[in-house]
């Protein structure tokens, strides 16, 4: 039996870039968590505003707060540095820059729960706590399940599984990790700033 001829080769496994599904996939789990979080902060903005007097029990403290969010921040850059270093095929840059992600983002976590340690006040002391801990607490569930993405990254990177070419899954897991931190400067301008711009202190 002759052979034929333009036989299709095998099928190429997994995706690349914007084709990707797992990258769309992402963009549509952002909105739909972006959508929580934008009726978290509604509802603290609303209940803030129907309450007479009070609403917040002390100032924002922010010793901690303020370098944690810069903390947040640069891990990001960090990531993208790592990141357009994988597309360039440096797999020892795309290494470091998770690993220091990943401690980056651990001491955020860490400092994020002295912080809750530090509070006068427990998640039911009233509505603005609620809202303060629901909050800041699903922001951390994100935190620790970006962690828990780029500690997995890390160690694929690690065993040379990435490269100029295949890189996909470290695009994904970064744009997770900069929606993360971008939620926290919402948060952050919610819960630390507005309070001081609200009551006119210094």
């Amino acid at each position: 039996m002759a052979e034929m001829v333009g036989r299709p080769g095998p099928l190429e496994m997994g995706s690349t870039g914007h084709k990707a599904s797992g990258w769309w996939g992402m963009w549509m789990m952002i909105f739909t968590e972006a959508s929580l979080f934008a009726y978290l902060l509604f509802s603290y903005a609303y209940l803030g505003m129907q309450s007479h007097g009070g609403w917040v029990p002390e100032m924002p403290k922010l010793q901690i707060a303020l370098p944690n969010t810069v903390l947040l921040l640069a891990s990001s850059l960090v990531l993208h540095w790592g990141e357009s270093g994988i597309k360039k095929g440096r797999k020892g840059r795309l290494v470091a820059a998770l690993a220091l992600t990943v401690v980056m983002g651990a001491v955020f976590a860490g400092l994020q729960g002295l912080e809750w340690h530090n509070k006068t006040y427990g998640p039911s002391a009233d509505a603005y706590a609620s809202t303060y801990y629901m909050t800041t607490g699903f922001h951390m569930a994100h935190v620790l399940g970006g962690l828990l993405m780029l500690s997995t990254l890390l160690v694929w990177a690690a065993m040379g599984k990435f490269d100029a070419r295949r890189h996909v899954a470290v695009s994904i897991g970064a744009l997770y990790w900069h929606f993360v931190d971008a939620v926290w400067l919402a948060v952050f301008a919610t819960f630390y700033v507005s309070p001081y711009l609200v009551s006119g202190h210094g």
